[in-house]
C-alpha cells in the first residue's frame, strides 16, 4: 500500500504547530522561537541528553490557549546515517498523530526526509492498526530534495508492497499487470510466447503451477537521446515451494517475498523519468510460481535455455538462477546493454555470509563494482564485494549437459559464489553485476526505516546509480 504519510514543504515555522520537531545542537536556527520557559541547555542537561542519533526529548509548551509540544531530537555526528537514524525515530514517536512540523538539520535533507517518510510504511490486509503519523511538514528553503526524497520512498514502498502481497493473490499475470501501471513501455510473454521464443528455464520452473510463468519487460528512455542502455534483471519468484526439491514448512512460510528482485525492478523502472535519470534502461522481470505437481520438473530433469545452453536440474529449489539465466542470455544476444546488473533474493548461503544488514554484489567488473558499492554507501542500501572464485567453476560441472544449477556433491560449498558463477555463464562478456539480497530482502523487525516483511532494498542502490551517472 502507498505510504499513507503525507510530505509538505514551508519556508518558515508556522505560528500555530503543536507538534513541532527542531534538532538540538547550539545553534537551534535562528528564528525559531521555542517558547521553552527554561534553557534548552539546562533542559538537555536535566533530561541527560547528549544528542545522539534517535534520542528525543519532548517538552510541552503553551500554543494559543492550549498546550502542544516541542520535540528536541538529536542528530549525532550529522552524517547521513546518523541522520536517517534520527529522522525514523522521529517517525516512529509520532504514530497516530495528524501532523508534524519538522526544522530539518544542516547536512542531507534528502537522506533525513526519506528515512522520515520509509519508516511510515505499514502493509495490512483487513481493520488498519495504529496508523502512522498523517503528514510530516519540513521546513526548509529548498523543496527539491524532498521531493526528491519522496518519490524515491514512494518506489521503496511500492516495491515492498509488491513483494508483501499474498501469493494467493499475486501471480506472474498479476505481477506483469503491476509493471502495466508504472507508466513506461511493457511487454509481456506468455506461456506461449515463451514457448517459442526458446526460454527453457522460465518455463521448466513454471511448469508446475496452475499460474503459468511470464517474462516481463519494462522500458524507460531519457527525454535527451543517450546511447549508454543498461539492462536491470530480477527474480521473480510469485511463490517458492521449493517444487518437488519441497522446502521445510518454516522456510516457506516467508516465499511470497521470493520476487522482491523483481519488484524492485519495477518500481525502479517506474521512478526513471520523475527523477531524470539520464541513461536508457530496460527492465526485465523473470516470473513464474515454484509448485510441486505431476506437471513440475524432476531433479535429473535437463533444460535448453534461451540461445541453446542446458542444464541439468540436481535440485527445483534453486530455481532462481534458472530464470535468470533466459533473462540474461536474451539481454546479452538481443538487448546489447552496456551493463547488466541482475538482483535477487538467490541464496540462503549469503545470509550466513553477511547477515541481515549488508547485500552482496559479485562483479565482472571493477568499476561497475565500485560504482554500485558507492551508491549503495551513499543510499544506505550497502553493498559488500564477494569474490567470482573460479576455482569453484567445475562444482557445476554435469555429465549430461552444459552445466548443473547446483554442485553434485559438497566438495565446493560456497553456495552464493557457485550460484553467482552459474550466472556469469549467461551474462556474456559485457560488464555484469550481480546482486545477492537474500539476507537483506526481508526484515523480521520494525525498526529504524524497516517494517517487518520486505525491506525493498535495492531500489535505493539503483536509483542512486542511475540517477548519479
Amino acid at each position: 500500500m502507498p505510504i499513507e504519510t503525507t510530505a509538505s514543504v514551508v519556508a518558515e515555522v508556522p505560528a500555530d504547530a503543536e507538534l513541532l520537531a527542531v534538532p538540538y545542537n547550539p545553534d537551534l536556527r535562528p528564528g525559531v522561537d521555542l517558547h521553552l520557559h527554561v534553557p534548552v541547555p539546562d533542559l538537555l542537561a536535566h533530561y541527560d541528553s547528549k544528542g545522539e542519533a534517535g534520542e528525543i526529548v519532548e517538552v510541552p509548551v503553551a500554543r494559543g490557549g492550549g498546550v502542544g509540544r516541542v520535540l528536541l531530537y538529536g542528530v549525532g555526528d550529522g552524517s547521513p546515517r546518523a541522520l536517517r537514524k534520527s529522522a525514523s525515530a522521529l517517525t516512529r514517536r509520532v504514530k497516530g498523530r495528524d501532523g508534524l512540523v519538522v526544522v530539518l538539520p544542516e547536512g542531507d535533507a534528502a537522506a533525513f526526509a526519506e528515512a522520515a517518510l520509509l519508516a511510515a510504511y505499514t502493509f495490512r490486509i483487513g481493520a488498519p492498526g495504529k496508523r502512522p503519523v498523517r503528514e510530516l511538514t519540513f521546513v526548509t528553503p529548498d523543496e527539491q530534495p524532498v521531493r526528491r526524497a519522496q518519490r524515491v520512498a514512494e518506489a521503496v514502498a511500492l516495491a515492498r508492497d509488491l513483494a508483501n502481497m499474498p501469493s494467493s493473490t499475486k501471480n506472474p499475470a498479476w505481477l506483469a499487470e503491476r509493471a502495466a501501471e508504472q507508466g513506461v513501455p511493457v511487454r509481456v510473454w506468455d506461456e506461449e510466447q515463451l514457448q517459442a521464443a526458446g526460454f527453457g528455464g522460465i518455463l521448466a520452473v513454471g511448469q508446475g503451477s496452475a499460474n503459468p510463468p511470464r517474462l516481463i519487460q519494462l522500458s524507460y528512455t531519457p527525454d535527451e537521446p543517450t546511447d549508454r542502455h543498461v539492462v536491470l534483471v530480477g527474480k521473480g519468484i510469485t511463490f517458492d515451494s521449493g517444487g518437488l526439491s519441497l522446502k521445510p514448512t518454516e522456510n516457506m512460510k516467508t516465499q511470497k517475498t521470493d520476487m522482491a528482485g523483481g519488484a524492485v525492478v519495477i518500481a525502479v523502472l517506474g521512478a526513471l523519468a520523475e527523477l531524470g535519470a539520464p541513461v536508457r534502461v530496460t527492465g526485465l522481470v523473470a516470473a513464474a510460481e515454484n509448485m510441486p505437481s505431476g506437471t513440475a520438473q524432476r531433479p535429473s530433469d535437463v533444460i535448453t535455455h534461451y540461445g541453446g545452453r542446458t542444464v541439468e536440474v540436481l535440485n527445483t529449489d534453486a530455481e532462481g538462477r534458472l530464470v535468470l539465466a533466459d533473462a540474461l542470455a536474451y539481454a546479452d544476444a538481443e538487448l546489447h546493454p552496456d551493463a547488466v546488473v541482475d538482483i535477487a533474493t538467490l541464496t540462503g548461503a549469503i545470509s550466513v555470509a553477511l547477515g541481515r544488514n549488508i547485500g552482496a554484489v559479485y562483479a565482472s567488473d571493477d568499476a561497475l563494482a565500485g560504482q554500485l558499492i558507492e551508491s549503495g554507501r551513499d543510499s544506505d542500501d550497502r553493498l559488500w564485494r564477494m569474490p567470482l572464485i573460479d576455482d569453484y567453476a567445475p562444482a557445476l560441472e554435469s555429465q549430461v549437459a552444459d552445466l548443473s544449477n547446483v554442485e553434485a556433491g559438497s566438495t565446493y560449498g560456497a553456495g552464493s559464489i557457485t550460484a553467482a558463477l552459474f550466472l556469469r555463464e549467461f551474462a556474456g562478456k559485457r560488464p555484469w553485476a550481480h546482486l545477492d539480497i537474500a539476507g537483506v530482502g526481508r526484515s523480521t523487525v520494525d525498526e529504524g526505516t524497516l517494517s517487518k516483511g520486505a525491506t525493498g532494498f535495492g531500489v535505493r542502490v539503483l536509483l542512486d546509480w542511475l540517477t548519479r551517472r
